[in-house]
């Protein structure tokens, strides 16, 4: 069976087309965080300051997970705005510029993993 995501807010399973249309209207509406589901249980975070993007992959709730990271970038980057109203920071390391994050994601979407070129860093 082939892994489906769905949006946190929503309940059915959309394509990765559809996933990054809503990424790319949430951003515009200035919604800066998304989660997807998967059918198997995996969470799927986006994060963005709308320049950069913390994109994370866990295998379930409580699991630190792995994110894709920039290892030859300098500096931090603020404005990742949570769905709470917490205002994050993040070293440029541990984030990758809006449009790599966005060949990334379509990469789990359809493959379940990162591009094998992707710079990726695993929390474990």
């Amino acid at each position: 069976m082939s892994e489906s995501w769905v949006l946190k807010d929503g309940a059915v399973p959309v394509s990765c087309e559809v996933a990054l249309e809503t990424l790319r209207a949430r951003i515009a509406e200035g919604r800066l965080e998304t989660w997807l589901t998967s059918s198997r249980g995996r969470l799927l975070a986006f994060v963005t300051n709308t320049e950069r993007a913390m994109v994370m992959l866990l295998d379930g709730v409580g699991d630190p997970g792995e994110h894709a990271v920039d290892p030859g970038a300098d500096g931090w980057s603020e404005g990742f705005m949570l769905s709470g109203g917490q205002d994050d920071e993040y070293p440029d390391q541990d984030t990758v510029p809006l449009d790599e994050a966005f060949r990334i994601v379509t990469g789990i979407l359809t493959t379940g993993t990162p591009p094998s070129d992707a710079a990726w860093v695993v929390d474990r």
